[in-house]
């Protein structure tokens, strides 16, 4: 039993039923030849057997003395038939339609009475061309619990592969005997909550020194760069100087306004690509460029010529905000460890040399900035009042989001993946497309991840502002085979 962490917190408290904070994935999966009877059944038999390896699905909520501080997680064996879902598709049901339903079932919010997650599973589709049943999953994991990297390394504990699970470690007796960590009483809570407080406060007070050459560090370095700037205009208000740097050089850049930069509703489009991922890595090598750099630089083309078309494209760039793991080598804690940057897009640039170009310097100052400013980042801060503060907060946020003026346009994050076939329960999987979070004023998410010998990319929008979020995937992909062929020009 432990007290959520400030940032991990941050998800449960800014939930609204207009912004969901979970994030999953659509996965399409083949049954082996010959399998019989239903794969939701053989699922959950293998979720049982992996649950005392999971702690992120063992994880239930339980609420301090009168809600003033951040809950607890207690370690609690979930439900599995409250957990793993069936659904239905109409016969006949397409790609198209299944897209649907991930969309509808994104905004349910998880229960929060119960750990939270749930998995979906789709039994009615047509078979593969090889005639092997398939099958779909859709998967719902509260950010709270877990952040990009952190569901890579839940991934490793349920996948296997090949069809036939491996064998797991023992179990510690308490797991094996399946007993529940009761909940405290009043006065040890009272005790776990005052004492959480006072250590939060003494480690935000022991890291304040050594910030402060941090922001040094950061403000002496990638002139030019936004996050330099802000360092300096922090530095001089700090240190009292009497002459600050210019507003012009200490001022964050703002981003155009577009129709992604609106109060979200309480609805959902969703759409996925399945990108060969060779010719990609082919292509990014010829251009000298990481694969993060070539995902921006396919985002930025596909935005630019997205709102092109519907007549809507700002003459400034489109700003991205782009998710950063904090975490160390080998760190599979179930937690968020990230943090959030920025960079232009360059989508006014219609040379598509020259907006590759922009892209790759936007990218070389972001990541400039980004090993120092790591340490400015807090994953735990004290939480007294939070949880009543923070839920107005988010609702009011709603309210003016349409009119204050947006830092950032759309979030593009890329998480990390395998090169090799995944199996859950006997079942290949074929495809693993991420469905993130959307928030107000920021109503677009790509998200991508590599797997096998493919770039799985998943587009979530609020469906009011995008509903016609498969038209912007389509430039997605015509953008890819435009990467190709400007590698293919060297």
């Amino acid at each position: 039993m432990h007290q959520v962490p400030g940032l991990d917190a941050l998800f449960l408290h800014l939930e609204t039923p207009e912004m969901p904070m979970h994030v999953g994935a659509l996965h399409l999966f083949e049954l082996p030849h010959g399998f019989r009877g239903r794969w939701i059944n053989a699922l959950r038999k293998h979720l049982q057997a992996r649950l005392p390896h999971a702690p992120a699905l063992r994880r239930q909520l339980a609420e301090m003395p009168l809600n003033l501080v951040n809950p607890v997680w207690l370690d609690v064996t979930p439900k599995l038939e409250q957990h793993v879902l069936a659904e239905a598709l109409e016969p006949g049901a397409t790609l198209a339609d299944l897209h649907a339903a991930v969309a509808r079932l994104h905004m349910q919010l998880l229960p929060r009475d119960r750990p939270l997650w749930r998995f979906h599973v789709f039994e009615d589709l047509a078979p593969s061309d090889n005639g092997h049943r398939r099958v779909a999953l859709y998967t719902q994991l509260h950010h709270a619990a877990v952040d990009g990297q952190a569901a890579v390394a839940l991934a490793q504990v349920l996948l296997d592969l090949g069809p036939e699970p491996r064998e797991m470690p023992v179990a510690t007796k308490r797991r094996r005997a399946g007993k529940d960590v009761p909940p405290l009483g009043t006065v040890d809570q009272w005790r776990l909550a005052l004492s959480e407080q006072a250590r939060q406060f003494i480690d935000l007070a022991r890291a304040l020194p050594g910030s402060t050459g941090v922001l040094t560090k950061v403000a002496g370095s990638a002139a030019g760069d936004v996050l330099a700037r802000s360092a300096k205009a922090l530095l001089a208000r700090v240190k009292g100087e009497a002459k600050a740097p210019s507003a012009g050089h200490s001022s964050l850049n703002l981003a155009p306004r577009t129709r992604f930069n609106v109060a979200v509703s309480a609805s959902r489009s969703f759409t996925t690509l399945h990108l060969p991922l060779p010719a990609l890595q082919a292509a990014r090598k010829a251009l000298q460029c990481s694969l993060n750099d070539a995902v921006l630089y396919l985002c930025s083309t596909a935005l630019r010529e997205y709102l092109k078309g519907a007549g809507e494209l700002p003459r400034k760039p489109l700003i991205a905000a782009v998710p950063v793991s904090m975490r160390d080598a080998g760190d599979d804690a179930a937690n968020n460890q990230v943090t959030m940057s920025s960079l232009s897009l360059g989508t006014q640039i219609a040379d598509p040399r020259k907006r590759f170009s922009h892209v790759l310097e936007a990218s070389r100052h972001m990541k400039a900035g980004l090993g120092s400013l790591k340490q400015l980042m807090p994953t735990d801060f004290p939480s007294i009042g939070l949880p009543w503060l923070l839920p107005a907060a988010a609702r009011a946020w709603g309210g003016v989001a349409e009119r204050v003026p947006p830092l950032v346009n759309v979030v593009i994050s890329n998480v990390p993946g395998v090169p090799v076939a995944l199996y859950l329960a006997g079942a290949r999987m074929l495809t693993n497309a991420p469905a993130s979070i959307v928030v107000h004023g920021i109503a677009l998410n790509i998200t991508v991840q590599t797997y096998e010998k493919h770039l799985e990319v998943g587009l979530i929008a609020c469906g009011e502002a995008l509903p016609d979020i498969d038209l912007l995937a389509a430039h997605l992909r015509r953008a890819y085979d435009g990467f190709i062929e400007l590698a293919a020009e060297d």
